[in-house]
């Protein structure tokens, strides 16, 4: 019999109005690739939290049992000390420091009270090696890409001896070639006896990687699932996530599709003066009212560069060729003229650049169009709150009040805050940039049937998505971007996800 290393036994934690988890019970064995999945707001990282110290004991009912002994951590250097790892979603290294610097911080090598430079980058690159990259590890972290950087912080865990490494949704950034190499290096730390739990939304990477699955939902266990038995499908994890079956993830809709394009680009080209090249070029691309239009590609192939050089220019490329809305030429050298002109943009990172994530829900909706609710320079408070009650209701934002902080939502009620923002600009062209990115299949849902509403009622959308089944899912159109490049456009009937990469490759 498999022996257990971890068990979380009742484990209870409330926040001010909200019982975040409710007598949770979670165990993990030796040597396995234990997967947590559950839809947002669950429970999974708010009991990983429990687990490594975050909240620490005393703050929370229950008991933690890990390699056979009660664990009372009073912070996360304990549970460190104890041999466990997390790694959150956002990474938690140092940019400007290297990455030798980055692995061994806050457990320097020394030689007597001096650090030992070459003892360090010697270990480092030992480290690199155990997790498959070949980096030099003097470069700056900054220099590196984001599957790269999960690797260090993953080389940064291993270095001190880690028995639990724990990944908080650790492939939502990458593309498909960092993910499917990051799979590969946790059963080959599975091999070599490191034991991990995985908290991911992607239901197949799930399905490819776990030995078991625990379902949380409502921050409740719902059930442990054994994958050597067959218990462990598509269908099935979605029913215990949500509470229902979804037989259709990505929902029909009636096409209300005008044979006119409200949205051109001809002979688009864009100058990067940072990179020094040419980073977008010879784009031509259509978008017909009441229609999704995806941009398909490989990460760094340049859908977001141009949805950016689209909407005003924000990072001041210098930007060739014409953009026909609604049948007049428009120049946009800002994005206040973008909003005019009738664009709105969703960013990728809603945390980062999409959010104000101290402030409340009514501030975060209403702060791209205050002029809609001022009068004579002041914010009308009344008109605020009218407001955002109705994108609450109507984009279904789950929060008890519109005075919530948006930091305390979760990863789909703020994306759907973040859409609300730009509804409220009331916009014909909405630009999408990778809209279900770190959310739930119960929220991607819900995402889905809010952009069939939107065209169905007039709107246009342009949807950058690195999910492929998602591209193919919710498109009417598709163009395929390579290397700065329309590489082809496919109507939904043609798309396959086999023509989508040969083109993405090309």
């Amino acid at each position: 019999m498999d022996k257990t290393i971890l068990e979380m036994q009742h484990i209870t934690k409330e926040f001010p109005g909200v019982r975040a988890l409710d007598d949770v019970c979670f165990s993990v064995t030796d040597k396995e690739i234990h997967c947590l999945v559950g839809e947002n707001g669950a429970g999974k990282s708010t009991l990983m939290k429990v687990l490594s110290g975050v909240y620490p004991h005393g703050d929370y009912e229950g008991e933690i049992i890990f390699n056979g002994t009660v664990q009372k951590y009073s912070n996360i250097s304990d549970s460190k000390k104890a041999g466990i790892a997390i790694i959150y979603q956002e990474l938690a290294l140092i940019p400007e420091l290297t990455v030798y610097e980055n692995i061994f911080l806050g457990h320097e090598i020394k030689s007597g009270l001096v650090i030992d430079w070459n003892e360090t980058i010697q270990k480092a690159t030992q480290m690199l090696k155990k997790v498959g990259l070949d980096v030099n590890p003097t470069v700056k972290v900054k220099e590196l890409g984001l599957g790269k950087q999960q690797l260090i912080e993953i080389a940064k865990a291993l270095s001190v001896d880690v028995k639990l490494l724990i990944l908080d949704e650790p492939t939502s950034a990458l593309n498909e070639t960092d993910s499917e190499n990051l799979m590969k290096l946790l059963r080959d730390l599975k091999k070599h006896g490191v034991t991990s739990v995985l908290i991911s939304h992607k239901l197949k990477e799930v399905i490819g990687i776990a030995d078991r699955v625990t379902v949380l939902r409502d921050g409740r266990t719902i059930c442990t699932l054994d994958a050597q038995k067959g218990e462990v499908s598509e269908n099935i994890l979605i029913k215990h996530m949500v509470g229902r079956e979804i037989n259709n993830v990505y929902p029909k809709r009636k096409s209300t599709i005008v044979d006119a394009n409200v949205f051109e680009v001809k002979d688009w080209h864009v100058y990067d003066p940072k990179v020094g090249r040419e980073i977008l070029k010879n784009i031509n691309l259509n978008v017909r009212k009441g229609e999704i239009v995806s941009l398909a590609g490989l990460m760094g192939s340049g859908r977001t560069e141009l949805a950016l050089s689209l909407f005003g220019n924000p990072r001041k490329y210098r930007v060739n060729g014409e953009m026909v809305v609604s049948g007049k030429q428009v120049h946009l050298t800002h994005p206040e003229h973008a909003i005019k002109a009738g664009l709105a943009y969703v960013t990728e990172d809603r945390k980062g650049n999409g959010l104000i994530l101290i402030q409340d829900i009514k501030q975060n909706i209403t702060l791209a169009n205050l002029r809609a609710i001022a009068e004579n320079g002041v914010v009308n408070s009344n008109e605020e709150v009218v407001a955002s009650k109705e994108y609450k209701n109507s984009l279904n934002i789950k929060t008890p009040s519109i005075e919530q902080k948006v930091l305390n939502l979760s990863g789909g009620n703020q994306q759907k805050v973040s859409v609300a923002k730009w509804l409220f600009v009331h916009p014909q062209i909405l630009i999408l940039d990778e809209p279900t990115r770190g959310i739930d299949v119960g929220a991607k849902y819900e995402i889905y049937m809010i952009m069939n509403k939107l065209v169905e009622q007039g709107m246009s959308i342009i949807m950058i998505s690195s999910e492929l089944p998602e591209i193919l899912g919710m498109s009417d159109r598709i163009y395929v971007v390579s290397s700065g490049r329309i590489a082809g456009e496919l109507s939904a009937n043609e798309a396959t996800q086999e023509r989508i990469m040969q083109l993405a490759t090309d």
